[in-house]
């Protein structure tokens, strides 16, 4: 039986979060330095230039996917899976897998529309639910 592309879209996701998770950590690594990655971590390092991007990028994501989750999760066990669901997942992964690069090069406006872009794939999801 074949994976609905929904839930396809949602393991993509994931993946994106975890890519997201490592390029943040990675490029704030040089900022923080060793001790405070391996310390207690109570003083703030307030990150500049890629590094804050990406933790900003990265808070964004974390803002975002539980909708995301959520919506697919209620669209395949209500069975409301179908045409509509799959075009917003779809959109949302697709979006999201570029903001991320957009956001760490500095990218304005064009990351804002694609940020819009991965909240209109949430919304065709949930429309698919009550249509």
């Amino acid at each position: 039986m074949r994976m609905a592309l929904e839930l396809q879209m949602l393991g993509w996701a994931v993946v994106i979060g975890l890519v997201h998770l490592l390029w943040a950590a990675a490029a704030a690594q040089p900022q923080r330095g060793l001790k405070w990655n391996v310390g207690p971590r109570d003083t703030p390092v307030v990150l500049t230039g890629m590094a804050g991007r990406l933790e900003r990028a990265f808070a964004n994501f974390r803002e975002t996917f539980p909708l995301f989750a959520a919506a697919v999760l209620v669209a395949y066990l209500g069975g409301r899976l179908g045409m509509l669901a799959a075009h917003g997942a779809v959109l949302y992964v697709g979006a999201r897998a570029i903001y991320i690069f957009l956001y760490a090069f500095g990218v304005p406006v064009i990351r804002s529309l694609v940020w819009l872009a991965s909240l209109i794939g949430i919304g065709l999801i949930l429309a698919a639910l009550v249509i």
